[in-house]
């Protein structure tokens, strides 16, 4: 009986460590309600990133570099980061106000409002994948509008 229930301890030590691995083995995305939150609760930079299922700059950053340690222990480490689909047809509220994907309705890929807002560049059409660093007040630190590589992704984190 208590080598059976030696087992048993050890089968669920070994699955609170592996589950605990796979947590730090990927960017903790947080949804737009929870990055409120948690800048609200304790200000820390914060890390956005706007994608598109058809870039494939996007693909590319998500395969070759959103995967790496180095980059993973980074922005779980010392930023809040958030992930978007451009197209997202979720109607996201962020610090009172009310954002929707209204292009939707009228164009084939319409984008929606929120990366609108912050990933348009001078007004202008949104350019993916885009990038956004924010410092602990929300204030713009960083813009980056293309494709970088992790040691690049680290240089701009540090």
């Amino acid at each position: 009986m208590k080598y059976v229930f030696s087992i048993l301890v050890f089968l669920l030590v070994s699955q609170m460590v592996l589950s605990q691995n796979e947590n730090e083995a990927e960017i903790q995305w947080k949804t737009w309600a929870e990055l409120e939150k948690a800048i609200a609760q304790e200000p820390k930079p914060v890390f956005i990133y706007f994608n598109a299922e058809w870039c494939a700059y996007c693909k590319k950053l998500d395969r070759e570099v959103f995967t790496k340690t180095a980059i993973i222990k980074k922005i779980n480490s010392d930023y809040y980061a958030s992930k978007m689909d451009v197209e997202s047809l979720e109607t996201i509220v962020f610090d009172g106000v009310t954002f929707t994907n209204k292009q939707a309705k009228t164009k084939r890929n319409g984008i929606h409002e929120l990366p609108l807002l912050l990933a348009s560049q001078d007004g202008e059409q949104v350019i993916l994948p885009a990038t956004l660093i924010y410092n602990k007040d929300f204030g713009i630190e960083q813009q980056v509008y293309n494709y970088y590589t992790s040691k690049q992704l680290l240089n701009m984190l540090n």
